[in-house]
Formats: C-alpha cells, structure tokens, sequence
C-alpha cells in the first residue's frame, strides 16, 4: 500500500514502517522512524522556519533530507506533511533486504543486523551524502517503495536524544526487530533533569 506523503507527518511515519528505502545498490525495509512536524516542533530543524541548510525541508512531499550529525553522520529523512510546513520523517533504522554485500563493505565487519542500526549507520549503509539532499524520491534511483501490506504491529515511544519536546512519543519501531537502535535520552535532557526534576517537555 502506497504511502500519502501528504499526509500529517504522525500519519506517515508509522506508515513508513516496513516500506523500502532502495539508493546506490542497496535496499532496506524500513524498521525504525521518527516524526518532527516542523515549524511546530521545536525539535525539528525547521522549527526556526526557512534556512538555507534546511531549504529541502521545505520543499514538496517525497523530498529527501540529509544533514550531518556531529561533524560525522549524515542522516536521512524523507519530507511529508503539507508543502512547505517543514514536516519530516528521520530514518532511523532498517534491515537490509537487498545488496548485502554493498552494505557490509561500507561497515565492515559489523553484524548485518546492525548494518543501518541508528540513523548514521543507515546512512552509511546506503553511501548517502549530503549531495543526495533535495533529490526526488522516484527519481534518479532513489525510490521509496510501499511495504506490502500495513505493519502488523507498531511501537511508539519518546525520540532518541532529543532534549525540547522530549515526551512526545513520536518514534516509531516495529517489535522485535534486531535492527531496531536502544532508545538513549539526549545528555542536555538529563543535565536538565537533574537540576530541576522532571521537566514534561512535550
């Protein structure tokens, strides 16, 4: 069943789950995401509206996202929701399905549950850069291809090291997937935490 990128980016997260990611020779099944709603999510990069590091957030639905986390990790998201509100979906993790041998040579000798285990080792294992930023998914072999039929079950839970709206239970996993990353708080939640009890962000 296709996926309506359209959609409100709580919609389409969770239905992204056991679609398929397939760019420069390798394919995933989508395992693990996470949902930011733009300019009305102050965790999201878009919060602060238009910038020219986040301009492909900006752009239609089917957009793809990559930006470099610590210096090191690209990581990919795909854009969603109404055009030009910001929404978007991070790819956080993902079995691979197809190219094995292309993934395992970008990680060596890491296990192949782990080869797309988090959102920087997916992005490895797929060879993103941040040159893929604004490409079409549908266009130019980069395709997101519907799963199947409709996860059977779905987990949802806080974002991973996200310290302003940290409750929101806007990740998404399915159960009992190896590749699915450990759920860790962001450092600063934990600084704030400690200092002032328990802050209910979100």
């Amino acid at each position: 069943m296709a996926v309506d990128l359209t959609l409100d980016v709580l919609t389409v997260a969770p239905a992204l789950l056991g679609a398929h990611v397939r760019v420069h020779g390798v394919t995933l099944l989508l395992t693990e995401v996470e949902a930011y709603a733009g300019t009305d999510d102050p965790a999201a990069h878009a919060y602060r509206g238009w910038r020219p590091r986040t301009r492909h957030l900006f752009e239609p639905p089917g957009t793809l996202y990559c930006y470099r986390s610590y210096g090191i990790h690209i990581c990919a998201n795909v854009v969603c929701g109404p055009a030009g509100s910001g929404s978007a979906v991070l790819l956080r993790a993902g079995r691979v399905v197809d190219g094995l041998e292309f993934a395992r040579s970008r990680r060596p000798g890491v296990p192949d549950a782990r080869l797309a285990r988090g959102p920087g080792c997916l992005g490895q294992a797929l060879a993103l850069t941040l040159d893929d930023s604004g490409r079409r998914f549908g266009q130019g072999g980069l395709e997101l291809l519907p799963a199947a039929e409709p996860a059977v079950a779905t987990v949802s839970g806080p974002r991973v090291g996200v310290s302003v709206a940290a409750r929101r239970p806007w990740r998404f996993w399915l159960p009992g997937e190896p590749s699915v990353s450990a759920y860790r708080a962001s450092p600063r939640l934990r600084e704030i935490t400690s200092v002032l009890g328990d802050p209910h962000a979100g």
